[in-house]
């Protein structure tokens, strides 16, 4: 499993847009791939439908598929296009971030306590009633997240290592950016320009 991050950073809301966009396309790439693709957490933007940043799930949906693909995307992503929110607006060039959270940035499991605890919250039928859910606590930091999203107390597991991983990441990304007062404080730093994937127009054609 792998956790997807995309985010506008300190984008205007064409970037928030760019989210999305960036969202669809891998949807679609990950059916093609014989890959599961899954909503984690999401931070929503001005307008409806448009995301400040998002957090995925992916996975093979068997053992022949694989996740691969998803290398490519990770970096800047570059999208070509005029604003469809402001007229003749000069700016044509829009940037969203990818980045992704393997297993070899985990930490190591001796360092994490794992309880299995009771599924709750809404969604009927649809959660789980067995304790399958995971409560995760990494002890030197105190880092604690509850997955109950997957119907094995395996594969909760397996999330909640990304999720720690992922937000210890995110920890050390804003002790550095308050070290370095010239660095620009955002979700995490976005590169304008050198962009590993580029994009254009409304329809979000790959280049």
């Amino acid at each position: 499993m792998i956790l997807v991050q995309i985010s506008a950073g300190q984008g205007p809301e064409e970037c928030c847009l760019g989210v999305a966009k960036v969202w669809q396309t891998l949807q679609a790439e990950a059916k093609r791939h014989a890959c599961r693709l899954e909503l984690i957490e999401s931070v929503s933007a001005a307008r409806a439908s448009n995301y400040k940043s998002l957090l995925l799930s992916l996975e093979g949906e068997n053992e022949n598929s694989s996740t691969a693909w998803i290398q490519e995307w990770q970096g800047s992503l570059q999208w070509i296009c005029e604003s469809p929110y402001r007229l003749r607006y000069p700016r044509k060039n829009w940037f969203i971030g990818l980045r992704l959270f393997q297993n070899d940035e985990c930490t190591a499991d001796d360092t994490i306590k794992f309880q299995a605890c009771r599924a709750s919250g809404p969604g009927g039928q649809h959660v789980n009633k067995t304790d399958s859910a995971i409560r995760a606590t990494h002890l030197a930091s105190g880092i604690s997240v509850k997955v109950q999203t997957e119907r094995s107390q395996y594969a909760n597991k397996k999330l909640a290592q990304l999720l720690i991983a992922q937000k210890l990441a995110e920890r050390d990304e804003q002790r550095a950016l308050q070290q370095n007062r010239d660095r620009r404080l955002s979700h995490f730093e976005l590169e304008r320009g050198g962009a590993g994937l580029v994009f254009v127009g409304l329809e979000f054609k790959r280049r």
